[in-house]
């Protein structure tokens, strides 16, 4: 008789523990939160607020793009951007629809879209189709826009590499009296800071996938495949905010994961970036 109680206890904390397991790892991975950033400037007249999705990766399960819609229409954000990976690379015609219909409801929603791509959803007939549903496509483009009143300029890049010889100002010529956004998908503190624009907003990292608890950083670098290095003392540049001479660049650790949904103590995020009067 006691050893039959023995096993049901073992069986049912067994049982607990897994589902605590599942818990963890579903909260993590499919559960859709804010990151709000603050950031102050002086060129600007009024605050304004700019949501960023990023790295959807889409697939027919998990965060769907109703959601990513209901929480951005929450924020009322002033525009949306789009920092690309919307949907995993050799993904169906159907998953590669499914930015587009966001992207096209945002605009019907009266928000501002611009987009950019990343280093998978770069099919020439998708970002046909993403203009066609009003996003603004920024690969190497450069827009004076109006925002909340302000005198704004809007850049985007697709770059999927940098060489050693990379240089934005051969692309674009700053303009130190115009608040300037920089999008890009993938992150490069050294080429950006160098550039100076007012905020550069970056995506691709997926935040580092795993952040280790206590603020102890990530558990491996995404660009390095180091483990522990912010113990190590390394910065790593995979999400937050990070202040250079004249600016900021911000990555966001946006809402999907490729391969493989792994994310833990970093749950899918929209930034929300709030640029409020010096």
């Amino acid at each position: 008789m006691g050893k039959n109680v023995h096993k049901h206890r073992f069986g049912r904390d067994f049982l607990l523990f897994f589902l605590i397991i599942i818990f963890v790892w579903w909260f993590n991975n499919y559960t859709l939160k804010f990151t709000i950033v603050n950031i102050k400037s002086g060129k600007i007249v009024n605050p304004m607020r700019i949501a960023v999705i990023s790295d959807c990766h889409f697939t027919t399960y998990g965060i769907n793009s109703r959601q990513i819609i209901q929480k951005v229409e929450k924020s009322e954000p002033d525009i949306v951007l789009l920092l690309g990976d919307m949907y995993t690379r050799n993904s169906s015609e159907e998953i590669m629809k499914i930015p587009v219909e966001m992207a096209k409801n945002l605009v019907k929603s009266g928000f501002p879209v611009y987009f950019v791509t990343g280093d998978h959803d770069t099919d020439a007939d998708y970002i046909v189709d993403m203009t066609r549903a009003g996003a603004r496509v920024m690969n190497y483009n450069s827009m004076l826009e109006d925002i909340n009143g302000n005198h704004i300029r809007i850049i985007g890049i697709d770059n999927v590499y940098y060489s050693e010889t990379f240089d934005l100002k051969n692309a674009f010529v700053p303009d130190k009296n115009i608040y300037t956004i920089l999008m890009a998908h993938i992150p490069n503190y050294e080429k950006f800071s160098d550039f100076g624009a007012d905020l550069t907003i970056c995506a691709d990292t997926h935040g580092g996938m795993v952040q280790l608890p206590f603020g102890l950083g990530s558990a491996i670098d995404p660009s390095t495949m180091e483990f522990f290095p912010e113990i190590r003392g390394k910065t790593v540049y995979d999400k937050g905010l990070f202040e250079y001479d004249g600016g900021a660049m911000f990555i966001t650790s946006g809402i999907g994961a490729s391969p493989v949904p792994l994310r833990f103590n970093n749950r899918p995020e929209i930034a929300v970036i709030d640029i409020k009067l010096k």
